[in-house]
């Protein structure tokens, strides 16, 4: 039997599903929400016909309750309103527990991308020894971070984890059960998390999902691939940023970063404790049972009784495992190798440590931590700075840091940054020592703009009695102008004597992020991708040049404004002019659930980083690199984008836009977070303090998504309109980096519904600026269709985008009320006698919709 194309297998398993699941779901009798799912449809089809019709959100509420709700006052509105906005959250919990369910059906895991395909492409090509010299040097590290783009608190993770296994089976009773428990979980964190609630929250995904996902990856390599020997590298590594990533977050400090520590490693003991039990029922035989029998009590009481002390190295566990190894093949005929030997590949990958914590810190606040640290050693009379340190140059300072050695005390610190950015150097320090190297060495410098705040950091190690830090230190580069002047930064520490001594120490490995975030927001979607390219190559041709090998680590977010979308594809489009040994990537918020959230989905993603890394260093080394045309074409359509969105930014209306228009300012009010939605505490908008993620978010929620798109349809028709637009369809057709990059920015705008704020075109403030985005919205997408040469938006992604629009279609009415409520709130704060307390209703239902449209939105990734 032949097998459906992929649409039908979405409607098939995923649409066909949610109707029949929805159809129970929204006929359950929950408490005090009697009626409301007979009411939601018909909600449903009033937005989308008022829409049509270009009614404004107001009216289109309006009209629904004049219809349907006979006479209900204000409160039996808002009553309802609150109702509507608890069942849309729940239908897309429904809808996210489907497609989980429907995941290894819709795709196939077996095909382009995956390591079946690996090994059949390098036995056609003949290839087998480069790929295993590939396999042996290559890296993909995935780094959870707690930026916090979900909202979904521990219960109803568990829950949806549950409905996936019952829609899987197809068991009813469950479905029922749960969806009938889903109406009564709460959904609202009563208080903002804390770093080391965060911490444990994405440990889940690390014992349950990555744990075995990555070990029978590896495993499955060793076998088909290299002959059954084990791959010496550690192919798959693991980071992790709660409780490590201090950068404008007041709350991680040093107790919870060395609490996170040791729960990453009694997590990582509890899966090899469970896994040891598991091979006891099984190595039964004599000499070896009784060595598993001692191992599984020593990883017992590492684990339930350690009050953080260890009953066994890392050193003895794998002797012993081998010792058992050794056995088995000479005594036993190898019954039970091979579980063993996937055991073992485990712990090559994981070691005690699980996931590498790192440490991230702004370079602003490393300037105000080292100007303490200086004037300590001036008060105290040291010689280690010279007394006119203040005065001297950037180089001349570089040339003193790189000299420094200390032993400083952060508890003779008063200022509390200033000791506790101390603290996070003795904390690596014990992390290593507890958990090994690579519990954590690596050292985040954001916002780096010199080679100054690369020394400084060196030299704040330093002066912690640490000659010789086994820490790769790490520069963050985000604005336009820093991605641009990268390679003159990084030039200048190659050629510091001091600096060049550490990274020959590191294996003369640097590793440098890249934001595309921040990028984004700085220069815009074409600036933003096109610099980060461009620097990559500037990056590896000065790293080639001193015999650096680079490695870039890339700072991406679930949409494309934020450097998501088809993460892959950019990876496999690099070409030889960018160093490609490792690819490591920041994955948050939804993209963790929705990428890497269930077993099947989590070996397709990594399976498809590995094919990336595999195509473009063994299949098509040559393919992709860009001619110098090409590369003009980019740089003009990127200075185009740049300047167009670059208008925009600096058009007067844009800050007061996204305060009084968006929902901007009421991100702070969600308890999703650890972390503050701005960088300072001034009360007024400060653009640059504005993090990434409300300034994205808050143009997702106005279903504008001006980040991901604006400025790319300016700069295409500069080409059409010059009568050079054959330029741009051959780049488009010829280039896999072109061409992901202008397919995400479709996604972005097949994520837009410019009708729901519509009704702003005539606001008399605003009117002027809504079309402003309106037009570029519309000219980009005429644009990108023709060079696509489609009908409609992603129509060569029939799957994706028949999700987009079904997600779309769940949070339609629930938008429009969140456009309802921000209307009524300009609307009572007209009024002579403003009712404080009605607006403050009104406030908490535009917050509570914030969660059901982001966590809708995630398939961003």
């Amino acid at each position: 039997m032949y097998t459906l194309p992929k649409i039908e297998r979405f409607n098939q398993d995923v649409l066909s599903k949610y109707h029949i699941y929805n159809s129970v779901f929204i006929t359950l009798p929950f408490d005090s929400i009697d009626n409301t799912g007979v009411l939601l449809p018909l909600f449903t089809e009033t937005c989308e016909t008022g829409f049509k019709k270009e009614e404004t959100p107001k009216e289109i509420f309006d009209f629904f309750s004049n219809k349907f709700l006979n006479d209900a006052s204000e409160e039996e509105k808002i009553e309802l309103m609150f109702r509507f906005i608890q069942y849309i959250e729940r239908q897309i919990v429904l809808f996210d527990a489907i497609e989980d369910a429907a995941f290894p059906n819709v795709n196939n895991m077996e095909g382009r991308g995956s390591l079946r395909d690996i090994k059949e492409k390098s036995d056609a090509k003949e290839k087998d020894d480069e790929l295993i010299e590939f396999l042996e040097n290559f890296n993909v590290r995935t780094v959870l971070t707690a930026h916090p783009t979900q909202f979904y608190p521990g219960p109803v993770l568990g829950i949806i984890n549950d409905l996936t296994e019952a829609i899987r089976s197809n068991d009813l009773l469950k479905i029922k059960q749960l969806l009938a428990q889903l109406g009564k979980t709460p959904f609202i964190q009563k208080e903002k998390p804390n770093p080391y609630d965060e911490a444990v929250s994405l440990i889940w995904y690390l014992e349950n999902v990555f744990y075995a996902t990555s070990g029978e990856i590896v495993h499955y390599l060793q076998k088909n691939i290299l002959n059954g020997n084990a791959i010496q590298n550690q192919l798959i590594k693991l980071g992790f940023w709660p409780g490590g990533d201090r950068d404008g977050n007041p709350f991680v400090t040093t107790e919870i970063t060395l609490k996170v520590a040791e729960r990453l490693r009694t997590s990582i003991l509890k899966c090899y404790y469970v896994e040891m039990r598991n091979l006891k029922r099984k190595l039964t035989f004599s000499d070896v049972d009784t060595l598993v029998s001692d191992l599984e009590h020593k990883l017992y009481r590492s684990v339930f009784y350690s009050k953080g002390e260890i009953f066994i190295t890392l050193e003895e566990l794998l002797t012993q495992l081998n010792k058992i190894r050794a056995i088995i093949i000479e005594k036993h005929q190898s019954l039970y190798l091979d579980e063993l030997e996937a055991f073992l590949v485990k712990i090559n990958l994981f070691g005690f440590h699980f996931a590498t914590l790192d440490i991230r810190q702004n370079s602003k606040i490393h300037n105000a931590v080292f100007q303490d640290v200086v004037n300590y050693y001036l008060n105290s009379g040291s010689d280690i700075f010279p007394a006119n340190y203040f005065d001297l140059t950037e180089d001349e300072k570089i040339v003193v840091l790189s000299k420094v050695k200390g032993n400083l005390n952060p508890a003779d610190f008063e200022n509390e940054i200033t000791r506790s950015t101390l603290e996070s150097v003795q904390a690596i320090k014990t992390i290593q020592e507890n958990n090994g190297e690579e519990g954590a060495n690596r050292y985040i410098i954001s916002n780096n703009e010199s080679a100054l705040n690369v020394m400084e950091t060196f030299a704040m190690i330093r002066l912690n009695n640490w000659d010789h830090p086994t820490v790769d230190i790490i520069p963050l580069f985000e604005s336009v102008d820093d991605l641009q002047n990268a390679h003159d930064v990084m030039e200048q520490l190659y050629t510091n004597p001091e600096y060049s001594k550490h990274l020959k120490s590191r294996g003369n490995k640097q590793t440098i992020m890249l934001g595309f975030s921040d990028g984004t927001k700085d220069g815009g979607y074409l600036m933003a991708n096109w610099s980060i390219y461009q620097a990559k190559i500037a990056l590896t041709e000065i790293s080639r040049k001193y015999g650096v090998k680079a490695i870039f680590f890339d700072g991406r977010g679930g949409p494309p404004a934020r450097g998501g979308g088809k993460t892959h594809k950019f990876y496999a489009s690099l070409g030889p002019k960018i160093e490609n040994n490792e690819i490591q990537i920041t994955v948050q918020g939804q993209t963790i659930s929705s990428n890497f959230g269930t077993l099947d989905s989590c070996r397709y993603n990594i399976e498809n980083l590995l094919s990336a890394g595999v195509t473009n260093q063994v299949f098509s080394k040559e393919k992709n690199e860009l001619t110098v045309e090409e590369t003009q074409i980019l740089t003009e359509l990127a200075d185009l984008g740049y300047n167009k969105y670059l208008n925009l930014k600096n058009h007067p209306k844009f800050i007061p836009y996204l305060e009084k228009m968006s929902t901007l300012k009421y991100y702070s009010k969600t308890n999703i977070g650890s972390r503050p939605s701005k960088r300072s505490k001034s009360e007024s908008l400060d653009f640059a303090d504005l993090r990434a993620i409300p300034f994205v978010g808050s143009w997702s929620q106005l279903k504008q998504n001006v980040p991901g798109f604006f400025g790319v349809g300016s700069a295409l028709k500069h080409f059409e309109e010059s009568g050079q637009w054959d330029k741009v369809s051959n780049l488009y057709h010829n280039s896999l980096f072109f061409k992901t990059l202008l397919e995400n920015s479709m996604m972005s705008l097949a994520k837009s519904f410019l009708p729901l704020t519509a009704y702003m075109q005539k606001d008399p403030e605003f009117g002027e600026f809504w079309q402003i985005i309106n037009t570029e919205f519309q000219e980009t997408k005429r644009l990108l269709l023709k060079i696509a040469d489609h009908k409609t938006l992603m129509e060569n992604y029939p799957d994706g985008i028949a999700s987009i629009q079904i997600r779309e279609r769940i949070v339609l009415p629930l938008l429009t009320i969140q456009q309802y409520a921000l209307l009524r709130i300009n609307e009572l704060n007209k009024e002579e006698n403003v009712n404080e307390e009605l607006i403050k209703v009104y406030e908490k239902i535009v917050t509570r919709s914030l969660f059901g449209n982001t966590n809708a939105s995630r398939n961003s990734a």
